[in-house]
């Protein structure tokens, strides 16, 4: 088991000591076991084998023996009895919010309630507002929980939950009271989904901010408000957190909630091993870490940290782009000076995979063109479906040659558009054939290769093959192979294929592979393209734009781009028209 899993199984038995009432002290033991775990200066296995590990601070002889007993066989026989112990509806009522082990400790034992249903009842009937400590609101407030806690367990696409952070950090911005706010967590990580909102504000009138906070027009639910905390719900589920805090602690709160837990780790080991602790509420002296309550009145270790650079400064390493904070080797390429420039928006100079109302699409060639000049592109490529896509109106040859001729008479006229391309998005058939031969699409600039039939009942071999088999083919035109895994995020998940090996045939083909920006696809996804950056796989970035409206989800693409670690060099679509047009040419034969 992982340090990180071993942290999290011990808070997890703090809670569930909570929850049966056990010794205060107890609880706390294990919850600052854990994090002693997770600021651990030494390799957890050094410390194990030179039976060192129960003289970190906050790891005694009991815990010392769970965390081994983790470490070498993923097992602990105390903490499978506790569970089995505590009745599964009681565990399971922790996913209400604001109803903590106290309060569901407290309703077992006084009402013998052991299940969500149990507890439901117990509310419309009026017996929870009659404990001491409960009330009609508290009741409420459970009730709502209860019938709220799947969708607020949802996941929700980067996309959507943009469109909800936006202008909360731009109405955060305008406040009086703000000197400075940001959108911190997953959603600043650029993870392709999200599962709630973090906004870290700096002020020392944290009062106006609240109440602008949980008095937004689309908040549903305001679940917690505090001095310095709120915490609100949008239709949907979707939450989000509000922290203010000092400007001189803002860096500080800012790069802990932006995450990720793996990198904060390093980060925390990495100012250990300076003799300095790093947290939430600052960087202070080893030794000297400030209670949470009086972390604000403790002065700072290192002062002058006026922005996240200068906080990676004092660690010795260059500034970190948030979309590379997963706890990968992002702190060592910061130590070597070798992080790349990440690519960005601006570089994109147009875009591949478009489609028209020829197939599925809702706006003319003109529209698309004119739309992406509008976005400062210089070119756009249009792949409207094959024939074998009839579902969604694919072309057959005779009307793909047609669109062919139009794009080229629409090119030779003047007005304010971009350059437009002639492609088509072939399928790849069951068999791996194309569903346009070579005499086809010889006569396009370019072809997005994509299986969208027969996903289900090939094994990974097969389908490896069936992909392979049309990286192989011959076109005589450019070839980029589309959304290679097929997946619709929170909807189903991709097929079986082996990614390692469509790289390696992509590389061995000169065959492009695309970054498809759909909110939905996301694919190929970020985890992959250093491995393909690696082997010389240049990355496409295309929206997949079903309308002119669709073509925006290129900065979702890029997004995705960044957090892969990709540069402009490395994405296809940032050549010039001119150096697009040469490389077009060249790929015919």
């Amino acid at each position: 088991m992982e340090v990180r899993e071993i942290a999290d199984r011990l808070e997890e038995i703090g809670t569930l000591l909570e929850l049966t009432g056990e010794n205060p002290f107890k609880v706390r033991a294990y919850q600052s076991g854990a994090r002693a775990l997770e600021s651990l200066e030494e390799d957890l296995d050094v410390l194990i084998e030179e039976d060192r590990l129960g003289e970190v601070k906050g790891i005694g002889k009991a815990l010392t023996e769970k965390i081994i007993s983790l470490r070498q066989t993923g097992k602990l026989e105390f903490y499978d009895k506790l569970r089995k112990s505590i009745p599964d509806g009681l565990v399971e009522m922790l996913e209400i919010p604001g109803f903590g082990p106290k309060k569901i400790r407290k309703v077992h034992e006084e009402l013998g309630i052991e299940t969500m249903e149990e507890l439901k009842a117990a509310c419309e009937s009026g017996r929870i507002a009659e404990l001491p400590g409960f009330g009609k609101k508290s009741a409420e407030n459970i009730l709502s929980g209860i019938a709220n806690r799947i969708a607020y367990g949802k996941r929700h696409l980067w996309w959507d939950v943009r469109s909800v952070a936006l202008p909360i950090l731009e109405g955060l911005r305008e406040l009086e009271a703000v000197d400075r706010a940001e959108v911190a967590g997953s959603f600043r990580r650029s993870m392709e989904t999200v599962g709630d909102l973090d906004f870290i504000v700096a002020s020392s009138k944290p009062e106006p901010v609240m109440k602008w906070f949980t008095g937004q027009s689309n908040v549903v639910e305001v679940t917690a408000r505090g001095e310095t905390k709120s915490s609100v719900r949008f239709e949907g589920g979707l939450q989000a957190d509000l922290r203010v805090v000092p400007d001189d602690r803002f860096v500080f709160a800012l790069h802990h909630f932006t995450g990720s837990k793996d990198h904060n780790v390093k980060m925390r080991q990495r100012a250990l091993a300076r003799g300095l602790s790093l947290s939430e509420w600052g960087i202070f002296n080893k030794g000297e870490e400030p209670e949470s309550g009086k972390a604000y009145d403790r002065p700072l270790a290192r002062k002058g940290i006026k922005e996240e650079a200068d906080l990676f400064k004092v660690l010795e390493l260059d500034f970190i782009a948030p979309e590379m904070r997963e706890g990968l080797d992002e702190l060592e390429l910061a130590e070597e000076g070798q992080l790349p420039r990440l690519v960005q928006f601006e570089d994109l100079q147009g875009t591949f995979h478009n489609h028209t109302k020829a197939s599925d699409g809702h706006n003319t060639l003109e529209d698309m063109a004119r739309a992406a000049a509008g976005m400062g592109l210089a070119y756009i490529g249009i792949a409207d479906h094959s024939k074998a896509s009839f579902q969604a109106n694919g072309l057959d040859a005779d009307r793909l040659l047609e669109q062919v001729e139009r794009i080229a008479e629409i090119n030779s006229q003047d007005g304010d558009k971009a350059r437009l391309f002639a492609g088509c998005e072939v399928d790849i058939l069951k068999d791996g054939t194309l569903d346009f031969g070579r005499e086809v699409t010889s006569k396009l600039d370019y072809c997005v290769i994509s299986v969208h039939a027969s996903m289900s009942g090939l094994s990974e071999e097969e389908m490896t093959s069936r992909m392979i088999r049309a990286i192989e083919a011959d076109t005589g035109c450019l070839k980029i192979l589309g959304h290679p895994t097929g997946r619709l995020l929170l909807r189903r998940e991709g097929y079986a294929v082996n990614i390692r090996k469509l790289i390696e045939a992509a590389a061995a083909n000169g065959v492009l592979i695309e970054l498809n920006a759909n909110p939905w696809r996301m694919d190929m996804d970020w985890r992959h393209w250093r491995q393909a950056a690696e082997a010389g796989v240049p990355c496409v970035i295309t929206p997949d734009a079903h309308s002119v409206e669709n073509l925006e989800y290129l900065r979702c693409g890029v997004q995705a781009a960044r957090k892969a670690g990709l540069t402009a060099e490395q994405v296809f679509n940032t050549l010039s028209l001119d150096r697009i047009t040469e490389y077009l040419n060249n790929a015919k034969s």
